[in-house]
């Protein structure tokens, strides 16, 4: 009889390599804070976004380089909680919520809590949640969608007390759904170490360009897609649980 799998813990220690990451998530997340302070709502978005591409190479790092370790999973939630909770919050407060005065930073805030909420409820399910999904809209992708909208409202020109109504709308559903039960895909069994066939890579670089015609429009709308597909995703399983009910019933 095989003994039970003992499940490895996260190594006691400091890794260099992927709390580098880390802290330049971190450091995204506070320059975005000072550019919002200072009005450069542009710079504040797009840092927003390089905050989420450290921090998605930060647990990737970690894993291929078998560095992870319990203070650099906590020192990877803290600052995601800045530049995915607080940073996002504060740059739609000062970019359109303010206008709307004790109602804008009451949004402003639930977003922040819901950001913080999330991280919380995803630290204590790490080892029972599935790893294919997450359960609520990932801080990540809340935060780009907030930015997005603020990318590309200033690259058009448009000024933040005249969308008021919408990026009020667009922050409460961000923050909502973070703390909301809907499954979102996860993309973490997508195989990193693996060899890929020459195409994946001609894809990869495909997509890179697309991004670069226009970063706001095809980053905002793709993660706005991304924030609905989780009621897809939703309704989807909803509906095979029922058949599958239905069928071991007939």
């Amino acid at each position: 009889m095989n003994a039970p799998e003992v499940k490895k813990k996260p190594r006691r220690g400091i890794y260099l390599l992927p709390n580098l990451f880390t802290t330049g998530c971190l450091f995204s997340g506070f320059y975005a804070i000072v550019s919002a302070i200072s009005g450069h709502f542009d710079q504040a978005a797009a840092a927003i976004f390089i905050a989420m591409v450290l921090d998605g190479l930060d647990g990737r790092v970690a894993r291929l380089t078998n560095t992870e370790s319990e203070f650099g999973v906590q020192y990877d939630s803290l600052a995601d909680m800045v530049s995915f909770g607080l940073a996002p919050g504060l740059i739609m407060y000062l970019w359109a919520l303010s206008g709307l005065g004790k109602l804008g930073w009451l949004v402003a805030f639930v977003y922040t809590a819901g950001a913080a909420l999330r991280l919380a409820r995803f630290n204590t399910q790490v080892d029972v949640a599935d790893k294919r999904f997450f359960q609520g809209l990932p801080s990540p992708a809340a935060a780009a969608v907030v930015a997005g909208l603020v990318w590309i409202a200033t690259d058009y020109g448009a000024v933040g007390d005249d969308l008021a109504i919408l990026a009020l709308i667009i922050t409460l559903a961000a923050g909502v759904l973070m703390v909301s039960n809907f499954r979102y895909y996860s993309f973490k069994d997508i195989d990193l170490k693996g060899k890929v066939p020459f195409f994946s890579v001609l894809v990869m670089v495909m997509v890179i360009v697309f991004i670069s015609l226009d970063p706001p429009q095809i980053l905002f709308g793709s993660f706005f897609i991304y924030m609905l597909s989780g009621f897809v995703l939703t309704l989807w399983g909803i509906k095979q649980r029922r058949e599958a009910r239905r069928q071991d019933s007939n």
